[in-house]
C-alpha cells in the first residue's frame, strides 16, 4: 500500500477541467487528508479546436476567461500551484513530442514529484494520448528518476468513447474511496468551467460526474469512488 502522507504529486493534463474530470475528488481528498503538496501542470490551451483552424487572438477573450475558471476552480480543489501552457487544443499530434517532454522534464525538475496522474495512453482524445507518451518518456527509470509512482486516470467524455474494440481499454486496478464532500469539491469545481460544463446526461454533467463516482464506488464496496491505473511503482531499498 503506498503512503501518500507528505507526499509530492505532480497532475500532468492535456486541457483545462481535465485535473477535476479525472482525479477532482482524489485531488481534494489528498490535500485535506494526507497534506499531500500538488501541482497541476496544463498543456493545452484547451478552446482554439472549435474554430476549422487555430486562431489564438479570435479566441482571445474566451482564453482569457479559461484561465479565470482555472484559478476558480483550484481554490475550490485546494491544490497547490498551477503551471499552463498553450500547446494547440485537440491538435498535440502538430508538436514533436519532444517539446511536450521538454515542458514536462522541466515542471518534474522545478517539482521533485514523488507520484505523477496523467491520462490513460488508450483515450479517444489525440491530447491525452500524446500526454501519456510524453510523461512516460520524461519519466524513464533511470537511477537518478525522482518519480516513483505513475498512475493513470479516466476522463469522462474521452476513455470511455474509445472504440469498444480498442487494443487499450481502461482497466482500473487502484482506487480512492472519497467523500461525498470529496466528490461535490469536484463538482463544484468543475462548474467553475463556463466553456466545458454541459447539462445531464452529458458525462461532464453535474449529475454524470456523481453517478461515476458511485459507479466506481460500488465498483470496490464503496459509496464514492474514483478509479486509476497504477502504471508503474518502484519501491527502492532502504
Amino acid at each position: 500500500m503506498l503512503n501518500y502522507k507528505n507526499k509530492r504529486i505532480l497532475v500532468i493534463v492535456a486541457h483545462p477541467d481535465d485535473e477535476l474530470l479525472g482525479i477532482g475528488g482524489t485531488i481534494n481528498y489528498l490535500v485535506n487528508n494526507k497534506n499531500t503538496t500538488i501541482n497541476v501542470v496544463i498543456l493545452g490551451e484547451g478552446l482554439t479546436s472549435r474554430s476549422d483552424e487555430r486562431n489564438t487572438e479570435e479566441w482571445s477573450k474566451e482564453l482569457k476567461k479559461h484561465r479565470t475558471n482555472i484559478y476558480n476552480a483550484k481554490k475550490i480543489i485546494g491544490y497547490n500551484e498551477v503551471s499552463i501552457y498553450d500547446f494547440p487544443d485537440n491538435r498535440f499530434d502538430s508538436v514533436d513530442l519532444l517539446d511536450i517532454v521538454k515542458v514536462i522534464e522541466k515542471e518534474k525538475a522545478s517539482f521533485n514529484p514523488d507520484i505523477i496522474f496523467t491520462h490513460h495512453g488508450g483515450d479517444l482524445n489525440i491530447d491525452h494520448q500524446r500526454t501519456f507518451e510524453a510523461v512516460i518518456t520524461a519519466t524513464r527509470p533511470l537511477k537518478d528518476e525522482v518519480v516513483k509512482s505513475i498512475f493513470t486516470f479516466e476522463t469522462p467524455s474521452a476513455t470511455e468513447w474509445q472504440a469498444s474494440t480498442t487494443s487499450e481499454p481502461f482497466i482500473p486496478n487502484y482506487f480512492f474511496e472519497l467523500s461525498e464532500e470529496n466528490i461535490d469539491a469536484k463538482i463544484q469545481a468543475m462548474e467553475c468551467y463556463e466553456f466545458e460544463k454541459r447539462k445531464y446526461p452529458h458525462p461532464r454533467s453535474p449529475e454524470a460526474l456523481k453517478i461515476l463516482a458511485q459507479k466506481r464506488g460500488i465498483d470496490i464496496g464503496v459509496e464514492y469512488a474514483e478509479a486509476l491505473c497504477l502504471v508503474r511503482n518502484i519501491n527502492k531499498l532502504n
